[in-house]
């Protein structure tokens, strides 16, 4: 246990990688009872943490560096021709922003989209209070950012709100709409919404290179990845 601004600060023990079935990990995470988390989480995600539910950590593995937070200066970042194409296929989506409370519309989503995508791994057993846990939490001051069509719901990119900046914490969409690309338009839609607001960053959460299900996040750039002492657009040499 350490300390940070007074704020403490926990080890959990080992557990399996969520990454890499052969290695295990573990976490540094700041005390989810302080009543400061709120105010302190801007700082916290400049120092690469990330927000689950009400768990505000970030990877500390003995021996593995693997897991590189990264974040996106908005001002800068130009959509490739790849995402072109993605914002070009998906002109038929409308987004709109709400606050992060779950309905029924929205569970049934998640239900489909984790049975899909994550069938046999521990997330597609979810219930309402495992979504309302995970995607909502006590404290934060999230968003459910709505993609449509026609009315329909498609996806919802569940978006953390911080002084200058967003957060894309977690996306789930329509398993039958993959062709679309809804991650990839998720997250150029908050793209557009930060820079709107004015906001500097958009925080992806980690970057791992060479993992066929985190290296997507190099295709927006430029990209920023923190080294664990300050933020750089110089990718980290591999682990």
């Amino acid at each position: 246990m350490g300390d940070v601004d007074g704020l403490r600060l926990f080890h959990t023990g080992e557990h399996p990688c969520g990454y890499w079935p052969e290695r295990t990990a573990r976490d540094l995470v700041l005390d989810p009872r302080d009543p400061r988390l709120l105010a302190f989480y801007p700082q916290a995600l400049q120092w690469g943490f990330r927000r689950s539910g009400d768990i505000v950590y970030r990877p500390h593995c003995r021996g593995c560096r693997a897991c590189v937070a990264v974040r996106i200066p908005v001002a800068d970042f130009v959509p490739g021709r790849s995402q072109r194409r993605c914002q070009a296929r998906n002109r038929d989506v409308e987004s709109r922003v709400l606050p992060a409370e779950r309905s029924e519309e929205h569970f049934e989503l998640y239900r489909r989209y984790l049975g899909a995508r994550h069938a046999g791994g521990g997330m597609d057993d979810h219930g309402v209070a495992e979504f309302d846990q995970f995607l909502v939490g006590s404290w934060s001051q999230g968003r459910f950012l709505e993609l449509r069509v026609g009315g329909r719901l498609i996806a919802v990119a569940v978006t953390d709100l911080v002084e200058d900046a967003l957060s894309a914490v977690y996306t789930f969409y329509d398993p039958d709409e993959s062709a679309r690309g809804l991650g990839t338009l998720a997250l150029l839609r908050q793209v557009d919404w930060a820079r709107r607001d004015g906001r500097r960053h958009l925080y992806l959460g980690y970057w791992i290179s060479g993992h066929d299900k985190m290296d997507y996040k190099r295709n927006f750039q430029p990209l920023e990845y923190f080294d664990g002492r300050r933020w750089q657009r110089e990718a980290p040499e591999a682990p």
